[in-house]
């Protein structure tokens, strides 16, 4: 063994520290390093390299705003979106979701004027647009919901909930869908779908102006899971054997280049379907969680995705696979 070596191999965590705090805190130079510690320039380059190795030393790369908006640029060139709304990436999934919901929330405050009719859909992402807390010009707007509800320990992120939260942030008016989410039959689906209430809601939906949609990825841990919609085997089959990776608005399914596919959770959800909200002539996807780049890929190939709002890491993902899928 090379007496370098033995003597990288003793040198203690303590020193460690000391020599990579000297370095990437105080602005010390390596030359500088090794006359304190009577060390060679050599030997305090390989401690800072096991310094970082040994996770003494994180190296983090916070991006400037600048960046972002290069990002959506590509995003918007290569998608063909009216605007792409990134955010930087933050340290936990909730203050991502915030700093996403920011965004959204601004974007609304320029966009909606008096009478337009926005959709909503359900979801975490969805929902922290409505919680989101910041001054907003009234806007009498009507939020219509275009999903049906869960449960009550969904009712945070249900769509009459999250509805009711936008109308009364920009002092407009909401709109329940009188049904529930998900039916475990056909046949009861299209009876809800003949119910005038039901029909009526549906359509003003459909003649929005605005969607606020979200974006599943096939996980089997996903909150369709957990509300009971699908099993997690239904959710492995249809992403093996048909190639899904993920869902828009909680209610069709795609592949990594957007296309549809039927799968053995089809025709269970009671809501705007992506040829639907393809007439909508502004479609807002939401997605935070850095787990859903390969489902927000599918959306914005499928053509329905008019904004996209994420984060950086989502953007440079989205961009990579896009590169590598082609």
């Amino acid at each position: 063994m090379s007496t370098s070596s033995t003597d990288s191999n003793h040198v203690d965590s303590d020193l460690l520290t000391e020599i990579a705090i000297a370095y990437y805190q105080d602005g010390a130079t390596q030359e500088e390093i090794s006359q304190r510690f009577g060390m060679s320039r050599a030997k305090v380059g390989r401690l800072l390299r096991r310094a970082r190795e040994e996770g003494v030393v994180e190296i983090t790369v916070k991006y400037h705003p600048v960046f972002s908006e290069k990002l959506e640029q590509q995003l918007i060139e290569r998608f063909n979106l009216k605007r792409a709304l990134v955010a930087l990436d933050q340290p936990d999934d909730e203050t991502q979701r915030q700093q996403v919901a920011s965004l959204v929330s601004s974007y609304l405050t320029a966009t909606l004027t008096d009478d337009m009719v926005v959709s909503v859909g359900q979801g975490r992402n969805i929902a922290s647009i409505a919680s989101h807390v910041g001054v907003v010009p009234h806007r009498k707007c009507r939020f219509v919901c275009g999903i049906g509800g869960t449960h009550r320990s969904g009712n945070a992120i249900n769509a009459d909930h999250i509805c009711r939260q936008l109308a009364k942030k920009y002092d407009g008016i909401s709109e329940t869908l009188y049904a529930p989410a998900y039916v475990e039959d056909i046949v009861v689906k299209e009876a809800f779908m003949k119910n005038g209430t039901v029909k009526e809601t549906l359509d003003r939906a459909r003649r929005a102006d605005v969607a606020l949609v979200g974006v599943g990825d096939m996980n089997e841990n996903s909150h369709m899971v957990k509300l009971g919609w699908f099993t997690p085997q239904e959710i492995v089959e249809a992403r093996i054997r048909k190639g899904v990776v993920g869902d828009i608005a909680g209610y069709d399914f795609f592949d990594s280049h957007g296309k549809q596919a039927d799968t053995m959770m089809s025709d269970r959800v009671i809501g705007l379907t992506m040829e639907e909200l393809r007439h909508i002539p502004t479609v807002v996807v939401v997605a935070a969680e850095n787990s859903k780049a390969l489902a927000l890929l599918g959306a914005l190939r499928s053509g329905v995705v008019d904004v996209l709002a994420t984060s950086v890491s989502n953007a440079l993902t989205i961009l990579n696979l896009d590169q590598q899928m082609k």
